[in-house]
Formats: structure tokens, C-alpha cells, sequence
């Protein structure tokens, strides 16, 4: 089946392809010549995803998905969140970002955090949605070259080690994304 992920995220498309099976031809929007940013002005991440994947459907057609993706830490009254890409400022800057929540959790002793990731799908009209969990907790410093956006700051329930810090295969077998994903996977299983 063919399936265009509506993103321009590089690092997101890999995870994606990684996580799903062989049998599905997923084509980003950059493969597809689509480079127009889809303005995401919902106030969930569930709404932006759904705003991207009816964005591009109007526009191609074609079976769509789209996700969208933050980080919630409960002592900062669950932000970043929806606007975990541009916390710092629309530069979409990861240092920075980071640099902001562990400027904001200074002294506070609960750094327990949540990354959650919500998709929406849409094939032949119909709209689906699904979403992943991994929780965690906001280490006290960067650790750890890997990964992308929060992972150097992110440590999951159960390791010591930070997402930036895990192999991708571990990372991915546990993400939020691959939570939601796993959703997406067993519905379109049920469909094909």
C-alpha cells in the first residue's frame, strides 16, 4: 500500500520506515515536491496532526498520514507540548529548547515528563487516529549525541541512559511514536 507521511522531518520519516513493515511504500512530502510548510493552529497535538494529513489529502488524494509530536512535563503545567518544536522561539532550535526546559525545571523536584505522539490517518475518506505514550523523566543535563530534538534530555522509566544515549533500535522499539505507530500498523492491517 501507498502512503505519504505528511512531513518534511527527515529524522521522523527514517524512524517511520523503520518502524513499519516492507510491505507499505511510504513517500514524504519533500519525495513528493510538496515543500509548503502546513500551518498547524490547533490547540492539541491530535488537531495538527489532523489538519496535515486533511491538508494533503485534499490536495493529492492519496492515503495520508500525519503525526504530531511533544513533550509534557507536569511540574511546567504539561508545556512544552503543542509547541514543543518552537518552545524557544520559531527558530525551532533543539539546543535551545532544551536549554529552556532546564532553565525552567531549576530546583524542582519532580522532572517526571511524558513524550506523546498522536497520528491521524486518512484512507479513502475515512479518518483515523491513534496515539503513544513513553513516560519518563527530564535528566539535569544534555546526555548523549543521538537522537533528535528532546531525546538528550529524556530519559525513559527504566534505564539511566537518555533517548540520544540508547541505540535507534532500542529507542524506536519504545518511543511514543512507535506506541502510536503500532495503532496505525493494526489498523491498516484490518483494512488491507
Amino acid at each position: 500500500m501507498e502512503l505519504i507521511f505528511a512531513t518534511h522531518n527527515q529524522h521522523k520519516l527514517e524512524e517511520v520506515r523503520d518502524m513499519l513493515p516492507g510491505n507499505y511504500q511510504i513517500s514524504s512530502l519533500a519525495e513528493l515536491g510538496l515543500m509548503e510548510e502546513i500551518a498547524e493552529t490547533a490547540d492539541t497535538l491530535s488537531g495538527n496532526a489532523e489538519i496535515k494529513a486533511r491538508a494533503i489529502y485534499d490536495l493529492t488524494g492519496k492515503n495520508v498520514f500525519a503525526d504530531d509530536s511533544g513533550l509534557e512535563v507536569p511540574s511546567l503545567d504539561m508545556r512544552p507540548g503543542v509547541i514543543t518544536a518552537r518552545y524557544a522561539g520559531v527558530e525551532r532550535d533543539a539546543i535551545a529548547n532544551m536549554t529552556k526546559v532546564l532553565k525552567e525545571l531549576e530546583g524542582s523536584n519532580d522532572r517526571t515528563a511524558r513524550f506523546r505522539a498522536c497520528f491521524a490517518m486518512i484512507i479513502n475518506g475515512q479518518l483515523y487516529e491513534t496515539e503513544g505514550v513513553v513516560n519518563g523523566q527530564i535528566a539535569p543535563t544534555l546526555q548523549g549525541e543521538g537522537g533528535f530534538g528532546y531525546d538528550p534530555i529524556f530519559i525513559p522509566y527504566g534505564y539511566s541512559q537518555s533517548f540520544a544515549e540508547l541505540s535507534s533500535e532500542l529507542k524506536n522499539g519504545m518511543s511514543h511514536r512507535y506506541r502510536a505507530l503500532m495503532g496505525i500498523r493494526k489498523i491498516l492491517e484490518g483494512i488491507s
